[in-house]
């Protein structure tokens, strides 16, 4: 095999989707052929992506592949690492399934192309002696020599055998450091292990070792140092292994650091000495300590505890006896059930408001401050938490602006169709949202770079490393042993290992940020991954494993004598939302209670119910008789509802009563209504109906809208929907960050195998043509152009056509017909790879393949 290209050609289908699959971005869009493959996995952005997935040890393999001399001496990448043969096997196989490497054998792997310009300074080393003096002139060269062994060289110069006197002269470089004195030593010792490359004023200056008088000056007298521009020192590759004592690494692992953390144990437990307990929940700042549903204490399936501060009581070993381990695990698994639940709630509570009244979208296109606070004052939690609410709606398509300018943020039609399915469901929605959003909740109320403050909802969140540092982030706490909670500081540890080239403090806060919103959105339980948020992360469906831990629905509520209702559980769908339109919530938990008020009964009225309807249907759903004081209050503000009618002159108010609206000209309050009597039962106003209506409402009376027919105008609260206009996205998945689907995949490689078909099938038919015109189509009459084309159809056969493009030139193709009609034929091009129409009024001719499918038959 000749070139990286020839290596993929060899490969069989199950190794290129093993490639493709490791590096998906390959296929985005899929190659013409192998060739096209190589060139583009040889591109830098993709060679650092591919890069970027590696783990610290398998890409100190390869920095040691572009250090190591060729050709490979048999033990010694295994001496470079200091790892057994078998950890290097693996290292060199995962390599081989990115496409890193390619060779013949395992004794022979080789960078592939693009890899040594993705990397720089393999191993934090710099170029050899030969490389880096290359570039100077042979003047100075002969003048570095000339100082370092004392002999000046005779004849004309030339400068490779100058550059083997240097590289000679630094093979051995003690003598020379101590030569330089302390403070140059030290200079090197900062540069020892990596970067090799340093900033100096005037680098290129002219010294000498008897001239030189800086500690920088002696090392660049003394070849230690070379100048690659003029502000630019680069320590030589031999210099550098010297200072190591001949080893490349400091210290490279095989496998990843050990995962520590708390090992948690049910309230009530002792602690072993060194290890505590506690949720990731009730260790995240400014929780607000509300019971979480259906984990809370009271509530159906409690376990007894809240999941709040606290909770988790106290401490001990997951494997104490008595079964505190399994109740442990059980526990775990109840809080975060408790808090997905609550998760649920609370934004269906936030949609059901903003479908109500929509906080505008800021000119910078996201979510006001003081929105943000209004918000959280009515979920009663922090800030934090409403943006992470606000955001995981946007990334599960619930929530979007109403236009590009000047909108208002409403609830899309997705959130009715969330609405009708069970709590598992909507929780999974919202879950996979979140964890492939590239969005970074956590940025909300910080500061850019301008200084400038980033609102929730807006752009300026946007992190295209969030979804995959997100996933990493679970994947580390799913390896942890059973019953440890990990700490941030561990994960952060097992990260550097896994991808040491993503690394920073964005990377840092977003691990924060990962840990803190798993727990609030009940994927992780006392800091632990829970079966069903596993599930998640694997592609699985979550929603069995969580459904078990949570109670089912109720269909019947409490409705007591002081005009409260307690519903005893999460209620179903459509009860909940007429409790939410009849009563307000005045407390939540296990158990949510509702207070119905004539402002609370009002509201339904306005939506469109009657009184009669509102009494039975509470009657349906209450466990025990409905009490007096609700139907009389009921049956009071209904009998009032409606006595009131306003329309629009700018509007009117009409009553079947005069006396009603005598009262309302005597009322002081009425001045600012601006009304004046038209007749004895209508009174006209200047002030828009919709003003007219809450100010009336405010003086304690009970109006309805009117049509200009005289019918009443039904105001349903939830009744704002937006569609996400063209520029909103609602779920933004960085291109390559996840793997490709399988069935992708595998129609990649087809296509590939394809592609190689084509182009191979192009050169025989050139060769075999000989003296005819290279690249001629064929040529057939139109008729039978149809035909032939037709029976390819019925056979399932390839074909060879000539085809023209828009500016008439010809070109040829192979194609697999699959359907002739309406002037057009459809089928697979093996030439471009993609499925295409072609006109047939273009096609010029069509040849027969043979049954090799190498040439025209």
């Amino acid at each position: 095999m000749d070139t990286f290209a020839d290596w993929l050609r060899a490969r069989d289908d199950g190794a290129l989707r093993s490639l493709l699959s490791a590096r998906p971005e390959l296929v985005t869009p899929v190659p013409a052929d192998m060739a096209a493959l190589a060139t583009r996995a040889a591109t830098p952005a993709a060679v650092s992506r591919a890069l970027d997935r590696l783990d610290r040890f398998t890409l100190a393999v390869l920095e040691a592949l572009l250090v190591l001399p060729r050709p490979l001496e048999p033990d010694a990448l295994t001496d470079a690492v200091d790892a057994t043969a078998d950890d290097v096997t693996r290292a060199l196989e995962t390599l081989e399934r990115h496409g890193l490497v390619w060779g013949n054998g395992p004794q022979t792997p080789a960078p592939a192309p693009g890899v040594r310009q993705g990397l720089p300074h393999p191993a934090g080393l710099g170029p050899t002696v030969k490389e880096v003096f290359a570039g100077y002139a042979i003047e100075r060269l002969t003048a570095l020599v000339t100082d370092l062994d004392g002999q000046e060289p005779r004849g004309f110069p030339d400068t490779g055998r100058l550059l083997e006197r240097l590289t000679a002269a630094l093979s051995e470089p003690g003598p020379l450091i101590a030569d330089a004195g302390p403070e140059a030593a030290a200079a090197l010792d900062h540069l020892a292990w990596g970067p090799p490359v340093g900033r100096v004023a005037d680098a290129r200056r002219p010294v000498r070792v008897a001239t030189a008088t800086t500690p920088i000056e002696r090392l660049l007298a003394r070849g230690l140092l070379a100048a690659e521009d003029d502000r630019t020192v680069t320590l030589p590759r031999e210099v550098a292994l010297h200072l190591r004592g001949g080893h490349l690494f400091r210290d490279v692992p095989a496998q990843p650091p050990e995962l520590t953390g708390r090992r948690s144990a049910p309230p009530g437990t002792s602690s072993r000495p060194g290890t505590s307990s506690g949720s990731a929940a009730s260790g995240r700042p400014g929780t607000s300590g509300r019971p979480s549903g259906p984990g809370a204490s009271g509530g159906p399936g409690s376990s007894g505890t809240s999941s709040g501060p606290g909770a988790s009581g106290g401490s001990g070993s997951a494997n104490a006896v008595g079964g505190r381990g399994a109740a442990a695990d059980d526990l775990a698994v109840r809080t975060a059930a408790g808090e997905a639940f609550t998760a649920v709630r609370l934004v269906e509570e936030l949609l059901e408001r903003w479908g109500t009244d929509p906080p505008p979208v800021l000119r910078s296109g996201g979510l006001a401050v003081r929105e943000l606070r209004a918000t959280a004052t009515l979920l009663e939690v922090e800030e934090w938490r409403a943006a992470l609410l606000a955001e995981v709606a946007y990334a599960a398509g619930l929530l979007t602006r109403s236009g590009d300018l000047d909108g208002e943020w409403l609830p899309t039609p997705a959130y009715d169709l969330w609405l009708m399915r069970d709590t598992p469901g909507r929780w999974t929605e919202l879950a996979r949202g979140w964890l492939k959003t590239d969005r970074a909740p956590g940025l909300a109320g910080d500061r850019d770079d301008r200084d400038r403050l980033i609102n929730a909802l807006s752009e300026a969140v946007v992190r295209s490393s969030a979804p995959t540092t997100r996933t990493a982030v679970l994947r580390v706490l799913a390896a942890a042993p059973p019953g440890l909670a990990v700490d941030a500081d561990a994960v952060r540890t097992r990260l550097a290992w896994l991808h040491p080239r993503r690394t920073g403090p964005l990377r840092d806060r977003l691990v924060d940020w990962t840990l803190r919103e798993a727990a609030v959105l009940g994927l992780t339980g006392f800091g632990r991954l829970v079966p069903y948020a596993r599930d998640l992360l694997e592609g699985d469906d979550p929603e069995p494993g969580l459904e078990k831990y949570l109670p089912e629905p109720v269909d019947r509520i409490l409705i007591q004598a002081d005009l409260t209702a307690i519903a005893p559980g999460p209620l179903v769908t459509e009860l909940a939302r007429e409790l939410a339109l009849s009563a307000e919530v005045e407390s939540t938990g296990g158990a949510t209670v509702y207070r119905f008020t004539p402002s609370s009964i009002r509201r339904a009225l306005d939506a469109g119910r009657t009184a009669a309807e509102l009494t039975e249907l509470l009657a349906r759903h209450s466990a025990t008789p409905l009490p007096q004081p609700l139907t009389y209050l009921i049956e009071d503000v209904g009998r009032r509802h409606g006595h009131l009618r306003v329309g629009s002159l700018s509007s009117y108010v009409r009553s079947d009563s005069a006396a009603t609206l005598d009262e309302i000209l005597a009322d002081r309050r009425s001045g600012a209504l601006r009304v004046h009597r038209l007749a004895p039962t209508v009174l006209a106003s200047s002030l828009p109906r919709g003003e007219l209506l809450e100010a009336l409402r405010a003086m304690g009376l009970a109006p309805v809208a009117e049509s200009p027919g005289g019918g009443i105008i039904v105001t349903r609260p939830d009744q704002l929907r937006a569609d996400p206009p063209p520029t909103a996205e609602i779920v933004r998945v960085r291109p390559g960050g996840e793997p490709a689907e399988a069935s992708v995949i595998a129609a990649a490689v087809r296509a590939l195998r394809a592609g190689e078909e084509a182009s191979r099938h192009g050169a025989e038919q050139a060769r075999l043509r000989g003296a005819a015109p290279s690249g001629e189509p064929p040529r057939s009459p139109a008729a039978a152009t149809v035909d032939r084309l037709r029976e390819a159809v019925h056979h399932g056969v390839r074909v060879w056509i000539g085809y023209l493009d828009q500016q008439g030139q010809a070109s040829s193709r192979i194609v697999e017909p699959v359907r002739v009609e309406g002037g057009f034929l459809t089928g697979y091009d093996a030439t471009r790879a993609a499925v295409h129409r072609f006109a047939l009024h273009r096609i010029t001719g069509v040849s027969e393949l043979d049954d090799e499918g190498t040439e025209p038959a």
